[in-house]
């Protein structure tokens, strides 16, 4: 039997392609850590100790990069289904753009944290201070390797291998992307709300 068979024989068994359904555990698996770091949040501030600060300005900067990236994805999502490789192409140098510039606000957000004396973990750090670091840190982390994904779909529009009829990794990739920018957003309204 023929690989590709193969596997369409497996899409048939799950309902739903392999890399698909990889996909969606992986992020199941990503919001039950989220889960537990805001659950955990919300522990440890009922147990005194917690010194507010105001949140750094720059994490409304991230806010709006990452729904102007939102954008750009889907405008490269639906240009694949049009067959215009050309604004596929565009629009993921776009979306890689402002994600690489998301994460350089990140690090700002970071700075305007030390200015303010606020630092991650020691016995004389703000645990307040040490769960942004967290929650922010972890999410770029993703945020990476949501990059990685867009590089795979923007080399594969290159070779003509991203079109109506071949939808698997723009779609995979629009997927992953609109999740954390959600995701994104969920944390910035978690810390405004419970800060």
């Amino acid at each position: 039997m023929h690989p590709s068979e193969s596997l369409n024989n497996k899409q048939v068994a799950l309902g739903i392609h392999p890399l698909r359904f990889l996909l969606w555990l992986m992020i199941i698996s990503i919001t039950m850590m989220f889960a537990a770091f805001t659950s955990a949040y919300i522990v440890r501030r009922g147990e005194g100790g917690w010194l507010e600060f105001d949140l750094p300005s720059g994490l409304i900067f991230n806010s709006v990069v990452i729904l102007l990236s939102s954008a750009a994805i889907q405008w490269a999502w639906h240009s694949a289904r049009r067959d215009e490789l050309r604004r596929v192409q565009v629009a993921m140098l776009i979306t890689f753009a402002l994600g690489v510039l998301f994460l350089f606000g990140q690090w700002q957000v970071w700075q305007e944290l030390v200015q303010s004396k606020i630092f991650f973990g020691g016995a004389d750090s703000n645990p307040a201070g040490s769960f942004v670091y967290v929650l922010t840190g972890v999410h770029g982390f993703h945020l990476i390797t949501g990059l990685v994904f867009l590089v795979v779909v923007l080399l594969k529009s290159l070779r003509f291998q991203v079109h109506s009829r071949q939808m698997m990794a723009m779609t995979n990739g629009t997927i992953y992307w609109h999740f954390l920018g959600g995701l994104w957003l969920y944390l910035y309204l978690f810390l405004l709300l419970n800060h």
